[in-house]
């Protein structure tokens, strides 16, 4: 009798603790697509390009409305979301590129390895990781000496020819986009369908145990080569195939993790990594300022798309809370229940609490910066170097400062010229500046973006 009290009162004691440490994890699939701008989520009402099964990811979780990435531009973009981090933190500024390319941005040649990175987290928590597509955070060209995909806790890496390890089927050497490919390379319009297949035959290796997948998508980056093969037509036409191949390869992913048995305890994130190029007239950010390389909605608000069913609301649109790409890695780790690593200062703020259906309102402001250097100049042209490409749509280029306060945007030059600011509750499409009328704010939020900015390495 009294060793089934003993065993009672312990189960009393323990059974929590034993009950949260077998509650299996969740896997985590990260979905990021190139240049997906606000508005070609059909969901968000932009270009008119249907995409039913990304709508469809929308309606099972939620939609958040006011998601930032940390640059206008991919390499910065990536280092954001990976790290929890600014990317100027980490030299990393606009895209990288040549080693000569690089040192005209006075930037690094590829992300430190001793940066954080949350799929290393995740695998020191027991997760078999893999990154598949495009990467674009070192390697490629002559920078033969970028870490490898293990260095940030990649146990697979499956890159593009921007990459440590590219894989042969995407191109050894070759870019995406070329009319010409390699023996080995898939078609252009094939890649997006072999990065579903190599994602779907990794979470089948990975049987019992939990596992994370970038699943990096580098299909609605221009120049576009669609199935049809018609590159006489029109660009909007040929945009909207690649667009319409990538979200048919999206449901095509998510019906086989339903058959994998995987779909229900599968947390999933889709978006962007910067506005788009070109913006078609505004279509594809939804009327919002800007277009990739540009710090004006358009060029830094992109989807963002959670599900995660019975613990991420499904049906649930968030126009309210303001959601960073550096909060995702505190964010992610306190979901799947994931240590964070000891000592690191992110730059972003724990929104789990906001995934999971409760408000919270943002404690910190989010900078940004872009173009360090003004556009190219006939010398820098001549020796083929694009440190920082710039808009060439009207009203897009912008100061190369911002910050965002609640409903306020500021942008500003890193002298201090040119300041605009906007109440993004009244006008999020940019197209009052009141930095006159509301000059107490103007002086306030000018003050903090320069001194974030002069902070920079």
């Amino acid at each position: 009798m009294k060793s089934v009290l003993l065993c009672a009162v312990l189960c009393l004691l323990h059974g929590p603790t034993f009950a949260a440490q077998s509650a299996p994890k969740p896997n985590v699939l990260f979905i990021l697509v190139d240049d997906f701008g606000w508005g070609d989520l059909g969901a968000n009402g932009g270009a008119g390009v249907p995409t039913p099964r990304m709508d469809q990811l929308a309606r099972e979780g939620t939609r958040f409305t006011q998601f930032y990435v940390a640059s206008p531009i991919c390499s910065p973009s990536r280092c954001g979301l990976l790290t929890g981090q600014l990317p100027s933190r980490w030299r990393i500024t606009s895209f990288l590129q040549s080693r000569a390319g690089n040192a005209e941005c006075g930037q690094a040649d590829f992300l430190d390895p001793k940066a954080p990175s949350f799929v290393r987290a995740f695998k020191a928590a027991g997760y078999a990781t893999a990154h598949i597509g495009k990467w674009h955070l070192g390697g490629g060209r002559d920078v033969t000496d970028a870490p490898k995909f293990a260095a940030y806790g990649y146990d697979v890496g499956l890159g593009t020819y921007e990459s440590p390890e590219p894989a042969a089927p995407l191109g050894l050497k070759s870019v995406p986009w070329g009319k010409e490919r390699e023996p080995q390379q898939v078609a252009r319009h094939d890649r997006t369908r072999w990065m579903v297949d190599e994602t779907l035959a990794f979470t089948k290796r990975s049987g019992t145990k939990p596992w994370l997948v970038n699943l990096w998508l580098d299909d609605v980056h221009t120049p576009y080569r669609p199935i049809s093969g018609k590159d006489d037509r029109e660009f909007a036409a040929k945009y909207r195939d690649v667009l319409m191949e990538t979200d048919r390869q999206v449901g095509r992913l998510m019906d086989g993790l339903r058959e994998l048995g995987a779909e229900k305890n599968t947390l999933v994130l889709l978006a962007g990594d910067n506005g788009p190029e070109p913006s078609l007239n505004r279509t594809r950010t939804s009327g919002l300022r800007g277009m990739k390389w540009s710090l004006y909605e358009g060029g830094i608000r992109t989807p963002l798309v959670a599900r995660w069913p019975g613990v991420i609301p499904s049906g649930k649109v968030n126009t309210m809370t303001i959601v960073s790409a550096v909060d995702l890695f505190p964010t992610l780790c306190t979901l799947a229940g994931v240590p964070p690593p000891v000592g690191v200062k992110f730059d972003g703020q724990d929104s789990s609490a906001v995934f999971k259906g409760s408000t919270q309102p943002r404690t910190q402001p989010l900078f940004w910066e872009y173009g360090r250097k003004p556009a190219p100049t006939a010398e820098t042209n001549a020796k083929g170097l694009r440190p920082f490409p710039y808009p060439t749509e009207p009203d897009s280029k912008s100061p190369n400062v911002a910050v965002r306060d609640g409903a306020w945007k500021l942008l500003v030059n890193a002298d201090g010229t040119n300041t605009e600011l906007y109440n993004l509750a009244t006008d999020p499409n940019e197209t009052k500046n009141m930095a006159t009328t509301e000059a107490a704010t103007a002086t306030r939020l000018k003050n903090a973006a320069l001194a974030w900015w002069k902070s920079l390495p």
